[in-house]
C-alpha cells in the first residue's frame, strides 16, 4: 500500500479528526488574514505632518506673510520636530513639519492640532491637516496627451486646473506632477511713465 493510499484510508476512517483539523486551518487562515497589514510594504519615511491652507485670490507674497510664516512660528514649539518646510503659491500655503524617526504619528498630529490654534491668521482662513499617507499609498497615475496643446500648455493645465481640482477631492492627500515645460511670467514696471 502506497503512502497516498494510507493517507486516504486514514482520512476516511478518522472523519471527525479531518473535519476538526480543517476547521482549525480555516480559523487560523481567517485570523491571519485579519492581522495582515493593508500596505504590503512598510513605510520607511520619517513622520511628517502637512498643513494646507487656502486663501483664494491672494498673491504668494500675501500668503507667505499672513499665513505661512504665522503657522511656522506657531509650530516652532512642537516636540521632536527636526524641520519645518513651507511652499507658498497663489492662494495656497503648504507647511510641512518633519519629526524624528521614532516620533509617533498620532502624537505628532495631536501636537499640530493643539498648536495650530495659536497661529495668528487672518479672518476666514482655516488651515487643514492632511490625512496620514506614505509613499507606498500611491493610488492613481495618469498622463496628459493632446494633439492640439503644446507641452507647455499641458503643464499649465496640469498645474493650474487639474491639480487644484484633484486636491479639492476629499481623501486626496497630495498630487505630485513632473515633466513638461513650466510657463513663467515676468513683470517689468514702467517707473518713468
Amino acid at each position: 500500500m502506497s503512502l497516498i493510499d494510507r493517507i486516504i484510508s486514514t482520512s476516511l476512517r478518522q472523519r471527525t479528526l479531518v473535519l476538526l483539523l480543517t476547521a482549525v486551518a480555516v480559523v487560523a487562515g481567517v485570523v491571519c488574514f485579519q492581522q495582515t497589514p493593508v500596505d504590503a510594504f512598510p513605510d520607511v519615511t520619517q513622520t511628517k505632518v502637512t498643513i494646507i491652507t487656502q486663501w483664494p485670490g491672494r498673491s504668494a507674497e500675501e500668503i507667505e506673510k499672513f499665513v505661512s510664516i504665522p503657522i511656522e512660528i506657531a509650530m516652532n514649539s512642537v516636540q521632536q520636530k527636526t524641520d519645518i518646510r513651507s511652499t507658498t503659491l497663489f492662494g495656497l500655503s503648504v507647511v510641512t513639519v518633519l519629526f524624528d524617526d521614532h516620533a509617533d504619528a498620532d502624537f505628532a498630529r495631536q501636537q499640530i492640532y493643539n498648536l495650530l490654534s495659536n497661529a495668528d491668521l487672518p479672518d476666514g482662513v482655516s488651515p487643514e491637516v492632511q490625512p496620514l499617507y506614505g509613499p507606498t499609498g500611491e493610488v492613481y497615475r495618469y498622463t496628459l496627451h493632446s494633439d492640439s496643446l503644446t507641452v507647455s500648455e499641458q503643464k499649465t493645465l496640469q498645474d493650474w486646473v487639474i491639480e487644484r481640482r484633484l486636491r479639492s477631492v476629499s481623501g486626496v492627500a497630495d498630487v505630485v506632477s513632473f515633466g513638461g515645460k513650466v510657463r513663467t511670467f515676468e513683470v517689468s514696471a514702467d517707473l518713468g511713465g
